[in-house]
């Protein structure tokens, strides 16, 4: 397989650190050179991958080095994945066990990183897994254990605002971190109180770099903030980074979002690898989404500190939002597209992933995988192989993506593919691969769209005489296999 020097390489963890040191030695005297990598993760296979050796090599090798820097350094400060033993000098003086022993370890943690985002667990550094690693996030670990008595004893604390460096006034700060101790105190029986002076049980301040706690802030996205778990002295206190562009509104990352994450730490809660839970460790807050917390985080902080008697009533009212759960019998997507090797079963704004090698489905969000580009509740999607694109459909406007990245221009009005102006949205969609066409559900109707022509094929047909074993209307259909499914 040939890779031009200025794509992107998927290769596995420790094949970036091994081929980094074999690239040094052959880079500048080889001008083609074909380097097998054997891969420490069983279920993957060896790669030869081939590199022509020119002007843009040296590129590509600092390119590759910032990689591994990144990721070592990723895994390492959430997953805890112990250092290289004589990394500078790993073929001189490295003993061979340590060596795999290492390489183990790392596909163990690149894996369990994959699990909790929901990632097929490839152990492979693709473009999917450097998206998440590169998103803003806390700083806190996501595989530290806390223990369940890792609470606070008091049902009233004391909270109170220091430093110079806040994003507003004091008094707008303020009030956004009183509604962000508000939503934990109205499903807990704790209170919590103001204090100006110096004594508080949890001291909240804004930072830049290294602020002499263990734990340096990293400039501009990355580390949003960090908090400490409930105890005494910066037990229970909450750091933000002051360099981030942090909104009270609907731009830059909201105040309140954080805020009720990095709380919920100081309160003694995890991190969650629920995609719908407050306490799940990267940014995930689209604008004007309402901030609510979640079923997992309201079961998680009552396991604590029990429940307000005022939960009940207003649980009627307003249930806490639950995550979808693929097993639960009620469950209908709103599409389902085939992508790749992959099906992606969609559901408001959430995503399952079944990949062929891999048993297990994980659940993350749309917008881990495509970042500000394809929106959440989506109405239909398919894949166009032959084009190397995907389309996405919600309400009058469609996506289209190569590659996960979006189009130019869009979105754009599903009137370019022929629908008449009564027509709204469209249900689902079907796509014939070895046919080249598509066929559109639209309430009783379905609609055959010629992908070479560029247009529908003649007048819609009821969907009850083009199948009518189907019932309609069509919530989403996906062909797999050669097999066509709807749903």
């Amino acid at each position: 397989m040939k890779w031009p020097l200025s794509a992107s390489v998927d290769l596995t963890l420790s094949q970036h650190f091994d081929f980094i040191h074999d690239l040094s030695q052959i880079i500048f005297t080889s001008k083609l050179a074909l380097i097998h990598f054997h891969n420490p993760c069983s279920h993957m296979k060896n790669k030869q991958v081939v590199f022509c050796a020119d002007s843009r090599a040296p590129s590509l090798y600092s390119h590759l080095r910032r990689l591994t820097c990144l990721l070592q350094s990723y895994l390492q400060q959430y997953y805890g994945l112990h250092p290289r033993a004589g990394r500078q000098k790993r073929h001189a003086t490295a003993e061979p066990n340590e060596e795999v022993s290492w390489k183990s370890e790392l596909c163990q943690k690149m894996e369990r990183m994959q699990r909790f985002f929901g990632l097929p667990p490839s152990g492979e550094l693709n473009n999917e897994t450097l998206v998440v690693m590169k998103r803003p996030r806390c700083g806190l670990s996501d595989v530290e254990q806390f223990e369940d008595t890792v609470r606070w004893t008091k049902s009233t604390l004391s909270y109170r605002i220091a430093g110079m460096k806040l994003p507003n006034s004091k008094l707008k700060v303020h009030k956004v971190f009183r509604a962000a101790w508000k939503m934990w105190s109205t499903v807990t029986p704790i209170k919590f109180r103001k204090r100006s002076r110096r004594e508080a049980d949890i001291t909240i301040s804004f930072h830049t770099g290294d602020h002499k706690d263990g734990s340096p802030f990293d400039g501009k996205g990355g580390i949003l903030a960090h908090a400490f778990l409930p105890g005494a002295g910066i037990g229970g206190d909450v750091h933000f980074d002051a360099e981030e562009d942090w909104s009270l509104n609907s731009t830059g990352f909201s105040l309140l979002a954080v805020a009720v994450h990095e709380f919920g730490h100081a309160l003694g809660l995890p991190h969650s690898s629920d995609p719908g839970a407050i306490m799940y460790p990267a940014y995930n807050f689209a604008p004007n989404f309402e901030l609510q917390l979640s079923f997992t985080d309201v079961k998680d902080v009552q396991h604590r500190y029990g429940v307000n008697p005022d939960f009940v009533s207003l649980m009627l009212k307003n249930p806490p939002p639950r995550t979808p759960d693929k097993c639960d019998p009620d469950l209908s997507f709103d599409a389902v597209s085939e992508l790749r090797q992959e099906v992606l079963f969609f559901k408001d704004r959430f995503l399952w992933r079944k990949h062929p090698q891999f048993d297990e489905i994980g659940i993350t969000l749309i917008s881990s995988l495509w970042p500000d580009s394809v929106p959440s509740h989506l109405d239909a999607a398919y894949e166009n192989v032959e084009k190397d694109m995907t389309l996405f459909f919600k309400g009058i406007h469609y996506w289209v993506l190569k590659q996960l990245t979006l189009e130019e221009g869009f979105p754009r009005n599903i009137s370019d593919f022929g629908f008449p102006s009564r027509i709204k949205s469209v249900d689902a969609a079907l796509h014939f691969r070895v046919e080249r066409y598509t066929v559109f559900f639209t309430g009783h109707e379905c609609w055959r769209y010629n992908e070479q022509m560029k247009k529908m094929e003649g007048s819609p047909m009821l969907i009850e005489e083009r199948w009518p074993e189907i019932p309609a209307p069509v919530d989403a259909a996906v062909g797999f296999d050669g097999t066509q499914y709807t749903l």
